[in-house]
């Protein structure tokens, strides 16, 4: 009332037109407009007050006036590229783990959870964090189950289409959710499988698109799938991205050897922390036993490893890494900014190094890079003039198709 401001948006700077509806809205028949601009996913317009209809359509006339295009009919059907259905919806409740959380709990009852800790926490407290292990993991299911049915609330009734040249989606049970991805602004595509899900074959597929995550803003990126079986989502990636079957090369086997030892510090630092509090407390009087540990270190060495991968075609260049969360990601050759190489003193010592694909993507934390991680450098040497060459050549091939294409009005 005090204020008004006046806004004009070019239809080209418009990337996402989204469409949220909370359960009071839905009773009223309104919807929230939300119109996203290329500049690092900000929301330049938000109009709170629309019909539901009139979202649509308002939807509808941005995407047809981007393409300088007649408004199309809002009722032609759109082709279907994937709807979730309850069994899908179940499984991605029971596999939708936020391991980083349980990591944090984990730590945080084993630090808190000895004596002399918690004691200087509170001595309330102390009797509840002596018994650190049991309320550790009845935390964890805790957040497993607060996990999933966030997921399940998320992404419930979830469906994907292709309409002309971008894909909408629909989600969400209280908080229902219609958004946009163009596909000419798409950077890469992450096929992404924590441990519980890759257990049962599933896994989900992400989109990243130039400075905007839809639906999530700068912190995250948009499920285009949020669950399916893994030979699926890489189906549909091929409609996404045209990229044929993958064979991964793994880094060389010094580099599992050096994981070995990076591990083992962790285990050696670990237990002379151990013996230091003994020393000075008294207490934890097995604290040596903390060297078991190192029993574990082999084949978590041997996990990540194992897990590393990356392969180049003549249109894209693919990697893939993680354990606890994989991820596979595919970067087309026209979508690259740059490509480095880099190394750390440990790398040298090995004759390794890391390679870093990036493209123009908002990031985030799980960001949309690709990085293939402790190759042989002559290896990553190698691969970097490769990348450069294809991505100039694959420019060029697009510059001059589009010079062949007609444009529209001719």
């Amino acid at each position: 009332m005090c204020s008004r401001a006046a806004s004009e948006i070019p239809f080209d700077r418009i990337q996402n037109v989204d469409i949220a509806q909370n359960v009071f809205q839905r009773a009223l028949g309104i919807a929230e407009v939300r119109l996203e601009t290329a500049g690092g996913g900000e929301t330049e317009a938000r109009l709170r007050y629309v019909s539901r209809p009139e979202a649509t359509r308002i939807q509808e006339i941005v995407s047809e006036r981007k393409r300088g295009e007649a408004e199309r009919d809002p009722e032609e059907p759109d082709d279907a590229l994937f709807e979730l259905d309850s069994g899908e919806l179940a499984v991605l409740g029971l596999t939708s783990a936020n391991f980083n959380l349980f990591g944090l709990v984990v730590l945080l009852f084993v630090v808190l959870g000895t004596p002399v800790a918690a004691e200087q926490v509170s001595p309330r407290l102390a009797v509840l964090l002596f018994l650190g292990p049991a309320l550790a993991a009845v935390a964890l299911v805790v957040l497993w189950v607060l996990s999933g049915i966030q997921a399940v609330l998320r992404y419930y009734a979830f469906r994907l289409v292709r309409h002309e040249d971008e894909l909408r989606y629909q989600r969400g049970l209280f908080q229902q959710y219609n958004g946009t991805i163009p596909l000419s602004k798409i950077q890469t595509l992450m096929i992404r499988e924590n441990v519980i899900a890759r257990a049962v074959g599933y896994g989900n597929l992400a989109i990243e698109t130039a400075g905007y995550g839809p639906g999530q803003g700068n912190d995250d990126i948009e499920s285009a799938i949020p669950i399916a079986k893994q030979a699926r989502l890489f189906d549909l990636a091929r409609t996404i991205e045209d990229f044929g079957e993958i064979s991964f090369n793994r880094p060389p086997k010094r580099a599992r050897i050096r994981y070995v030892g990076r591990y083992t510090i962790f285990v050696a630092v670990l237990v002379a922390a151990l013996g230091g509090i003994h020393l000075q407390t008294g207490v934890l009087s097995d604290w040596y036993l903390g060297v078991v540990l190192w029993l574990l270190v082999p084949p978590a060495a041997h996990l990540k490893w194992v897990n590393l991968g990356y392969y180049c075609d003549e249109n894209y260049v693919i990697t893939r890494s993680g354990f606890w969360t994989r991820q596979t990601t595919v970067v087309p050759y026209y979508r690259v900014q740059t490509v480095s190489v880099s190394q750390t003193v440990f790398q040298r010592r090995r004759r390794l190094g890391t390679l870093v694909v990036d493209t123009a993507s908002s990031g985030g934390f799980w960001g949309g890079n690709g990085i293939a991680l402790d190759i042989d450098i002559e290896e990553a040497s190698r691969l970097h003039e490769t990348i450069h060459n294809r991505f100039q050549l694959s420019v060029r091939e697009r510059r001059a198709g589009n010079l062949r294409s007609p444009q529209p009005g001719d």
